[in-house]
């Protein structure tokens, strides 16, 4: 049997990242998951996925921009949340417009191509039941 205990240094002390380690490694991280390979990031730094969503959210509200190695990011004032919340749903709003813009073009279009497809079948129908002596030349250039 090993001699070797658990923790045998001792408990380990608890890492601090400065804000732009922070970006730093929130880059190198959506970099990673571009690639698929964002779970082999965050256990070669050691990380967890909760810490990347902090962050992340903690970028999107503008809290580590500017700040210095040793000043506390802190959490962000409920203005700052509501704006974060806010261009959220904004994004989300402007996918569902996206989507919804491109349905009513196609729809628009089949429309269009449906509604040939009825005129040209109404004019043959119409053709065969008009006597020949009765029928108007045709307008397409030919007899």
């Amino acid at each position: 049997m090993s001699s070797r205990k658990p923790r045998e240094g001792g408990p380990r002390t608890r890492r601090s990242f400065t804000p732009a380690h922070k970006l730093e490694l929130l880059a190198g991280y959506e970099q990673a998951a571009v690639v698929g390979e964002g779970g082999a990031f965050l256990r070669r730094e050691g990380l967890y996925s909760s810490l990347i969503t902090e962050w992340r959210k903690a970028r999107d509200g503008g809290l580590l921009q500017g700040k210095d190695a040793g000043e506390s990011v802190g959490r962000p004032t409920p203005e700052q949340a509501e704006i974060t919340r806010l261009k959220r749903e904004l994004a989300v709003k402007d996918r569902k417009l996206a989507t919804t813009e491109a349905a009513l073009e196609i729809m628009g279009k089949a429309h269009k191509l449906l509604e040939a497809i009825s005129e040209s079948e109404a004019e043959q129908a119409d053709q065969q039941r008009v006597p020949e002596a009765f029928r108007r030349p045709n307008r397409r250039g030919g007899s």
